[in-house]
């Protein structure tokens, strides 16, 4: 054949590779505008944490012994993640994200944990000190605060608007090699890991490692969906599924911890399991779907909604359940005393209950340390505080003052003011209770100095703080 003939044959193949390559290459996401844009907004966050006896660190034992089935959450360390060398400072990194342009950040739980200093190196390589204004670790969340301002801030996305498939794409420092950026796309959504019944996980292929921990993931709007959380691995490291804590979910603990210093959940009160193939055609179920209720805990607010064992949910605020493990997240982010409507299949009928839902009781010890709950949510000092237990003054042995639970930006702060701290005095005058402290408080002349009587570690001494005007 002709030389001029195989050049005619073979030129509309070629041009037809040609124009299916182009057409892939067309189809596939360019990330370099969004890494550009958000890049900025992404923080290398590193701790230092005195030495402590093994195991008691909590970052690798614990943490690590907690996660069956190989799920792993990643902070970086010298000896690998939570590793110990000697009598020396452990060191170890993570990866956060600005929300606020006054410097308020998120980040794990597990990053922060136990750490003694938190340093914040920003995208133009100032590194600034951390405080941590509150942590959740049921959904193994922190927020951070940074005296900086007009920073640059991610943009907001919602998690519930994810769908399988998706693109998305992470920044971190994996390994300490800041604003590293992997994607892939979402492989499943309202994942529950054994661990964190409260967070309907964001799956993804997204390629996670020791240092991505706290860092954003991001939709192809350039708006962060999740925060980088676990990987299931059985070597330590990433084998192509990843966690991610959904962003609707972190953002409703954020705004708690900022606003009032601790986290609360909804609490229905019941033991629940899986309905599988032969529970559904025990209980008359077309399907395996609902929650099974095994058990209705005493003086709960399903005891009071007349809850009962056998009873299977199958709606909640008109949401389906189609798995036992979709209902703990309903119930979690269902404002406390608010009521829900809940549908249960009851002896082969369709039954509508009615339920306020209560507060879950390990949250409420743990936003009050087993005292009430604070009684001042920031207040002209910018600190929240509670009244100290009958254990906690004999403990200190003083018959007066009330314990600091949150500080937030603003006079406390300034002075000194620190979480666990015991006011015994302001501006001279004795608090004997939260109620005494939110009266003088309010009445504190405006842009004066005011002396504050504190307690820290069995210590009495005196700070400043000085009112704004």
């Amino acid at each position: 054949m002709p030389k001029k003939s195989l050049r005619v044959w073979f030129a509309p193949i070629l041009a037809f590779l040609m124009l299916a390559a182009a057409s892939a290459h067309a189809e596939l996401p360019d990330f370099t505008d969004l890494v550009k844009e958000n890049s900025s907004a992404v923080v290398n966050i590193s701790t230092t944490q005195e030495p402590q006896p093994r195991g008691s660190s909590g970052f690798d034992d614990r943490q690590l012994d907690q996660m069956p089935e190989f799920f792993r959450r990643f902070f970086e360390g010298p000896n690998g993640p939570g590793g110990q060398q000697g009598q020396q400072p452990l060191q170890s990194m993570g990866s956060g994200f600005i929300v606020s342009k006054d410097g308020y950040i998120l980040t794990n739980n597990h990053v922060v944990e136990g750490a003694d200093e938190i340093v914040v190196r920003l995208s133009d390589r100032r590194e600034l000190n951390a405080r941590v204004v509150g942590t959740d670790p049921r959904s193994d969340l922190a927020v951070l605060k940074i005296k900086a301002e007009d920073l640059p801030v991610v943009k907001m996305g919602h998690s519930s608007d994810l769908e399988q498939g998706e693109w998305v794409f992470a920044i971190g420092s994996p390994f300490g090699f800041d604003y590293t950026v992997t994607a892939g796309i979402v492989s499943a959504i309202g994942r529950s890991l054994p661990s964190e019944n409260y967070v309907p996980f964001i799956q993804t292929d997204v390629a996670i490692n020791p240092g991505n921990s706290g860092g954003p993931l991001f939709n192809l709007d350039g708006e962060v969906v999740g925060i980088n959380s676990q990987i299931y691995t059985r070597s330590g490291g990433f084998m192509g599924v990843s966690f991610s804590i959904p962003i609707d979910v972190a953002m409703n603990v954020f705004q708690q911890i900022r606003d009032q210093g601790f986290v609360t959940r909804g609490w229905l009160g019941v033991l629940i399991q899986e309905v599988n193939r032969d529970l559904a055609e025990s209980f008359g179920l077309n399907r395996p779907r609902g929650a099974l209720v095994a058990e209705v805990l005493p003086d709960s607010p399903a005891e009071k909604a007349g809850l009962q064992p056998g009873d299977i949910i199958l709606e909640y605020n008109g949401e389906s359940v189609n798995l036992s493990s979709d209902l703990p997240p309903m119930v979690g982010r269902t404002k406390i005393d608010e009521t829900a409507d809940l549908t249960v299949l009851r002896n082969g009928d369709e039954v509508s209950l009615d339920v306020t839902i209560g507060q879950l009781p390990e949250d409420r010890q743990a936003s009050s340390s087993d005292a009430p709950e604070p009684s001042v949510g920031g207040g002209p000092l910018g600190l929240s505080v509670a009244d100290l237990t009958s254990e906690q003054r004999q403990q200190l042995d003083i018959q007066d003052g009330v314990l600091v639970r949150n500080v937030g930006s603003g006079p406390a702060l300034d002075a000194g003011i620190r979480p666990n701290d015991v006011i015994r005095k302001l501006n001279n005058e004795t608090i004997s209770s939260a109620d005494d402290f939110r009266r003088i408080a309010a009445d504190l002349p405006k842009g004066k100095a005011i002396p504050v009587l504190v307690m820290r570690d069995g210590q009495s001494t005196f700070l400043v703080v000085k009112t704004e005007k």
